[in-house]
């Protein structure tokens, strides 16, 4: 399953790592400092011109994990995704998406 995050961009569910409301999160140093340091290693994406809402991080190596975690090698290499969509939006979404 794949989640619209908005405009023309869409990701595998299964490299999601979690989906955050920007409003709640940013009051917090280390979300800022995470979220600064994503842009400045050129992993920061946004999906929208519009003022975001969200953010959501992505494992970009998560859909090539085998199927026995134990097996795997972490990479570490994240994607954070700025979108103009709500966190319960794209819950919403992803709901609908399995429920298909």
């Amino acid at each position: 399953m794949y989640l619209h995050l908005g405009q023309n961009v869409v990701v595998p569910e299964s490299a999601i790592i979690g989906i955050f409301d920007l409003d709640n999160t940013t009051g917090s140093f280390i979300t800022r400092k995470y979220l600064n340091q994503a842009e400045l290693s050129g992993r920061l994406i946004s999906v929208s011109d519009d003022i975001p809402k969200s953010f959501i991080v992505c494992d970009e190596s998560r859909e090539h994990r085998p199927q026995r975690p134990d097996l795997y090698e972490e990479s570490g290499k994240t994607v954070v995704y700025l979108s103009q969509l709500s966190s319960q939006t794209l819950l919403k979404r992803s709901e609908a998406g399995l429920k298909e």
